[in-house]
């Protein structure tokens, strides 16, 4: 008999009597004490062996040997015993063959994954540098998880049903490994996102609905799938009749199948700039690395003020006065000038500003949003009274702040320049009308034309 139908069998005859233990008393120690473990043991060993496959092996006293705990638990028998034992209808023979492809298969990888609050396309599948931005479909997500055989028969489990067709990042980390539990997303901490904030920008400037994280985990397909139910915010079904259900909730971010072909341009077009400014980190000048800095700087300002920003208008009065600093920064980061030349700082941000925008009514709105950001960011930091408003106008006020941020780090992205060249002396020059039309106005024209972002620039006339 070959390895792997021996594998098989010991794992029948294995179940057949862990199946027989009362669940309350299914301890991992009293499931290994049951007949056939061994054999199981035995039999994996010799199909699976630690310079094939060195995951499923722990060094015990200076010695190699199985783990025991990735065998029974990891793998999913522990849960097909617990199953028998209360009376599912499991199908043993089917468990049988996903154990021996646990134990069998490639080494998995280690792989990070983002889920967002936002609503793809079936079938979608972007690449964003090293990351993938894709939603699975059911089939597709069972193939990650240890136990195919056993996925329906746990009631008290969902997570697959609440995630297909949801959409994800996932980005490899060979050599990384699986972390338990999953790391549960913290709003108030910007360092998850931050680590993967070239994939989410070029999302996030493709609309001006908001985009945020979710859940951050770590999956390794067919070995490690730890997404639990409270790792995915729910709402109740309104479509689910008298019964109670609840399906994943989602935000303003929906993309029509229509426009996944121009979503999938706009961020291949921007990943790729992202990708060439971020290069200069490694270059010998310092105009280019220091862009890089900037650009950084700017996203993770815009990032850590999306994930405190419930939706498109609502913000917690707590929050404020840190998303205004937020906002403000990133266009101060962008806008000075790399060489450190700025003179009047708000006049020049302001100009700046404007001269990113192709006609009068946009050049003005810019000017005026900088003006008054500043004026609000002044007075608050030097702890000065701010002017008395509604909450209702200084969440436009924000808002209106957050789409100029927006659109000025595309605007800035799309213009600058490679090289060791800075952009500040163009806009500079734009702002007092000399080469305007070749620095500004034909390289936005041109991208906003090839790749636009879902809704066209108001200062960008239709082609």
């Amino acid at each position: 008999m070959s390895k792997v139908p021996f594998l098989h069998e010991a794992v029948l005859s294995w179940l057949e009597h862990a199946g027989g233990v009362p669940s309350k008393s299914q301890s991992p120690v009293m499931l290994m004490l049951q007949p056939h473990w061994e054999d199981v043991k035995a039999a994996a060993a010799a199909a699976a062996p630690r310079d094939e496959h060195p995951d499923l092996y722990t060094k015990v006293k200076g010695d190699w040997t199985l783990d025991q705990w990735t065998l029974l638990v990891e793998s999913g028998l522990a849960m097909a015993a617990h199953l028998i034992a209360i009376g599912a209808p499991v199908p043993v023979s089917e468990v049988a063959d996903d154990f021996v492809t646990f134990c069998t298969g490639p080494a998995p990888v280690s792989e990070q994954w983002l889920l967002l609050n936002g609503t793809f396309p079936q079938g979608t599948r972007i690449s964003l540098g090293q990351y993938t931005l894709q939603t699975f479909t059911a089939d597709e997500l069972l193939q990650t998880v240890p136990m195919p055989a056993l996925h329906g028969l746990q009631p008290w489990i969902q997570p697959l049903d609440l995630i297909t067709g949801a959409p994800f990042l996932h980005l490899p980390e060979p050599g990384s490994k699986v972390t338990r539990p999953p790391a549960r997303f913290d709003s108030t901490d910007p360092q998850p996102e931050a680590q993967h904030w070239q994939a989410l920008l070029p999302l996030m400037l493709w609309d001006d609905a908001l985009l945020r994280v979710d859940s951050v985990f770590t999956v390794a397909r067919g070995r490690c799938f730890d997404l639990n139910p409270t790792d995915v915010p729910t709402r109740e079904d309104q479509h689910a009749g008298d019964g109670e259900s609840e399906v994943r909730a989602t935000g303003d971010f929906r993309v029509p199948a229509a426009d996944l072909p121009a979503l999938t341009a706009f961020c291949t077009t921007l990943s790729v700039k992202i990708d060439a400014v971020m290069a200069g980190k490694t270059h010998s000048r310092r105009i280019p690395k220091e862009r890089a800095r900037c650009l950084e700087q700017a996203a993770l300002r815009l990032l850590a003020a999306y994930q405190r920003t419930c939706n498109d208008y609502g913000v917690r009065e707590v929050d404020y006065d840190g998303l205004l600093l937020d906002y403000v920064i990133s266009l101060e980061t962008l806008l000075s000038s790399l060489n450190g030349h700025s003179g009047g700082i708000t006049r020049t941000l302001q100009a700046r500003a404007s001269a990113l925008f192709l006609t009068p009514a946009e050049q003005n709105r810019a000017r005026t949003l900088v003006r008054a950001a500043y004026d609000a960011r002044s007075r608050y930091v030097h702890g000065s009274a701010i002017k008395k408003q509604t909450e209702s106008q200084k969440r436009e006020k924000l808002r209106s702040l957050r789409l100029l941020t927006q659109k000025v780090i595309l605007r800035w992205l799309i213009l600058t320049p490679s090289g060791t060249d800075d952009l500040a002396p163009l806009l500079d020059a734009a702002a007092q009308g000399t080469g305007r039309e070749e620095h500004i106005g034909l390289p936005l024209r041109t991208f906003f034309t090839t790749t636009p972002p879902r809704k066209r620039p108001a200062d960008i006339a239709p082609a």
